[in-house]
């Protein structure tokens, strides 16, 4: 078109190259753009017959133009716009490229079929301006500017972060960081057992094996430092975690919780220094979750003070136990404990399994479990007992023994209650857990975070490529996560130290409040890293930047130490006990009072105008994401309530009762959780004093609310407690704060203070 005789003649032709350019910029002109273009060029009787025609064959289907043309034609109106067309329309341009090629002047005529020029325009579908974007060198946008900042001191949240713990966790990240600890480049499964136990015993030498053990075994009885180390350690290896669990965790907790003074002194320093490897042999194969229906007996014998641990058919073998298939010595072996040919429930006995050499024992049979999805340097392997006879003295006792005259004896007279204070002393695991994950899940978060504010892709027409972490869609995939990963953080911090401040009064609420945050963190810790994972594309999927292990390693996670499932159930059973209870403690004024409370709730919360609010302010505000929380929780149990009394009163078994509204009690337990993790999170950011860390942990707590309520959106919508356009409202505020805390997100993650050795993810690489 540039080269022809009757553009040169008439300069005025030239209003018509961009859009002629933007049309075939697809290399597909459609037969409605072919119509529309005809009714252009037709309508105008300012051309020549001659003129007309010509135009009409820049539009043929048949006939287009190549590549080097389209190139051309682009060059030559990227030279008239000089790269700045972005307030111009394509007849702007076209009007621009006339001007040049007639010395300044645009012919009347043409001047008075713009209008007609800029209605083509616009029935062609270019919406302001954006097809002149194609010709811009340079574009300026809102996604293009955004960038990291920091409005607050990174290490100042860090303390906000270890406070209390310091010292326990520099000390651990001083040892994972050095040089002995280096991942190994192998997937042998040997290799990687053996090393993972080189790692356990630089732990032990260390004093980290016995931290929480009394002074007089050789430890510091500071199990809140036990816990941090677990998490900590939980930046580097998981199996190393999960070795560490079992030995010090697992083993010599059963043992010091389990057992007496005698216990102690015989096993817990050669435990603490990993001189007595051990196992915590309670799961079979029959019966994972369920530990009262365990098989494996433990059948006394009055006559020479022992006790025979048998395995009385295949699927009573203890399955899945770490440190069995090749390092364990003795185990904590869990056992329904027969006397004189009655069964007297669950009780726990220390069983050797090797001796000092590594040899397995006469009437012990172990198998290997092998290779697994991930954790291969755990050992895990199964157990079966062939008639060991064990010493009286190796029964666990605190909570059953065996009397002088062969009798059963326990401080606790209520078989249910006994049992389930022996589990409950084993809650540990259920905090060292969750603890664990959310520290993958800040490893997962680090890596995604730090490579998406680098990763360039795509990019406005004419313009450079921006990092991915300015695109919505990313930022809807890991700020949210990022504000769970910091709720969990506070919350689970909550929790131990419920538990380390424990009285028996306390234990109900303490066992559900560990068993949900172990629940929401462990699934939240598998799909924030399958998150990752994406965000980071075939990055993401090279074991080099460690995200495959972290995510393999941890999903067992979700039914380790009680399965998800069956830990929401146990929250909601303990929450409907306490419901019981509240009504069965109130006279008939606290009974009024209630009811008054809920209506006045009712009127405060459900109001139209309540229901209907927008404002900023509101959607922002703490109570208002409280008292939703709250609502929900209590509406819930309050329901599930209802329908268990209903079902039960009409004559159904209670079992099928509680089977028929599974899925009800999951929601109360899951309601229950979201609503003590937000309560802590907004504690503890009001506790913060350093103004810069408060504000940025003010706007994550508040994504943290919000997200949480547009997951339910469809329950508060379905109870009238919002109306669509506040859920809607939600939605636009969630993806506000993912834009705002995007650019705070890389020092959000460099205050978890994770040493780069452990990081170690070439794609987020010091550059």
């Amino acid at each position: 078109m540039l080269e022809s005789p009757l553009v040169r003649k008439n300069p005025s032709l030239y209003v018509f190259l961009p859009l002629f350019y933007t049309v075939w910029s697809d290399s597909v002109l459609t037969p409605s753009e072919v119509e529309t273009m005809k009714g252009l060029l037709r309508s105008q009787s300012w051309l020549t017959d001659e003129e007309r025609d010509f135009l009409l064959s820049q539009i043929n289907p048949g006939s287009p133009p190549t590549a080097q043309e389209l190139i051309h034609w682009r060059d030559s109106i990227l030279k008239i716009s000089n790269g700045s067309a972005q307030k111009q329309s394509l007849v702007d341009l076209g009007m621009a490229m006339v001007k040049h090629h007639t010395q300044g002047e645009v012919p009347s005529t043409l001047q008075k079929a713009k209008p007609a020029l800029d209605q083509i325009e616009q029935t062609l579908g270019f919406i302001s301006q954006e097809g002149a974007y194609h010709f811009h060198s340079h574009r300026d946008t809102l996604t293009a500017r955004q960038a990291t900042q920091t409005t607050f001191e990174v290490a100042a949240l860090t303390r906000i972060l270890e406070q209390g713990e310091e010292d326990i966790i520099r000390k651990v990240k001083t040892i994972i960081s050095d040089p002995a600890f280096r991942y190994p480049d192998t997937t042998d499964l040997r290799t990687k057992r053996e090393q993972v136990l080189r790692w356990a015993h630089y732990l032990a030498e260390q004093g980290l094996g016995n931290i929480a053990y009394p002074n007089e075994y050789g430890g510091k009885g500071d199990m809140a430092a036990y816990f941090a180390a677990m998490e900590a350690l939980s930046f580097h290896d998981i199996s190393l975690v999960v070795k560490f669990g079992v030995q010090f965790g697992l083993w010599g907790m059963s043992v010091y919780f389990l057992g007496t003074e005698k216990h102690h002194r015989k096993y817990l320093k050669q435990i603490g220094t990993l001189e007595l490897p051990g196992c915590f042999a309670m799961t079979e194969t029959n019966h994972g979750s369920n530990v009262k229906g365990i098989e494996t007996t433990a059948t006394y014998n009055h006559a020479n003070q022992t006790f025979t641990i048998h395995t009385p058919h295949e699927q009573a073998r203890k399955e899945y136990i770490g440190n069995a298939a090749l390092h364990g010595r003795m185990a904590t072996v869990f056992a329904k404990l027969i006397i004189d040919g009655k069964d007297y429930g669950v009780s726990a006995f220390v069983v050797p399994l090797r001796d000092a050499h590594g040899k397995v024992l006469p009437g012990i049979t172990i198998e290997d479990c092998g290779h697994k999805m991930g954790l291969n340097g755990v050992d895990n392997g199964i157990i079966y007992f062939n008639q060991v006879v064990i010493p009286k003295d190796d029964m666990l006792d605190r909570f059953s023994s065996v009397t002088a005259e062969g009798k059963f004896d326990s401080p606790i007279a209520s078989d249910n209650r006994r049992f389930f204070t022996m589990l409950g002393t084993l809650v540990g695991g259920r905090i060292g857990i969750p603890r664990s994950s959310v520290s993958t899940s800040k490893t997962g978060l680090t890596i995604a975070i730090k490579y998406s504010d680098q990763r360039r892709q795509f990019g406005p027409e004419g313009g450079e490529e921006v990092p991915i972490l300015n695109y919505r869609s990313h930022q809807r995939r890991l700020m949210p996560l990022l504000a769970n990963v910091y709720a969990l953080h506070f919350s689970l911090r909550y929790l131990t130290h419920r538990f380390l401040s424990r009285t028996e009064e306390d234990m109900q609420e303490i066992e559900a409040l560990a068993a949900g945050l172990k629940a929401f963190a462990t699934w939240n810790n598998t799909h924030t890293l399958q998150q990752c994972r994406e965000a980071c594309g075939g990055k993401g999927y090279l074991t080099e930047n460690r995200i495959d292990d972290l995510k393999n390693d941890t999903d067992i996670y979700t039914t380790f130490e009680g399965d998800n499932t069956v830990m929401l159930q146990l929250v909601a059973k303990s929450r409907l006990s306490e419901f019981k209870q509240e009504f069965a403690n109130m006279n008939l004024f606290g009974m009024l009072n209630y009811l008054g409370n809920q209506a006045k709730t009712s009127l405060s919360e459900m109001n139209p105008l309540i229901v209907r609010n927008t404002d900023d302010d509101h959607l922002l505000d703490p109570e208002f994401h409280l008292n939703a929380f709250r609502f929900r929780e209590r509406d819930i149990l309050t329901s599930a309530a209802k329908r268990l009394k209903r079902h039960i009163e009409s004559g159904m078994d209670s079992f099928d009762a509680f089977n028929v509204a599974q899925h009800h009690l999951i929601e109360v337990g899951q309601a229950y959780v979201e609503r003590i993790i937000l309560e802590q999170f907004q504690a503890a950011v009001a506790r913060v004093a350093d103004a810069g860390c408060k504000t940025v942990l003010t706007r994550l707590c508040a994504l943290f609310a919000l997200s949480q309520l547009e997951k339910n959106k469809g329950w508060y919508l379905e109870n009238g407690y919002m109306e669509g356009v506040k859920t809607k409202a939600i939605r636009k505020m969630v993806n506000q704060l993912c834009w705002d805390i995007r650019q705070e997100a890389v020092p959000l993650v460099d205050a978890f203070d994770i040493p780069e050795s452990c990081l170690a993810a070439p794609i987020v690489a010091k550059r």
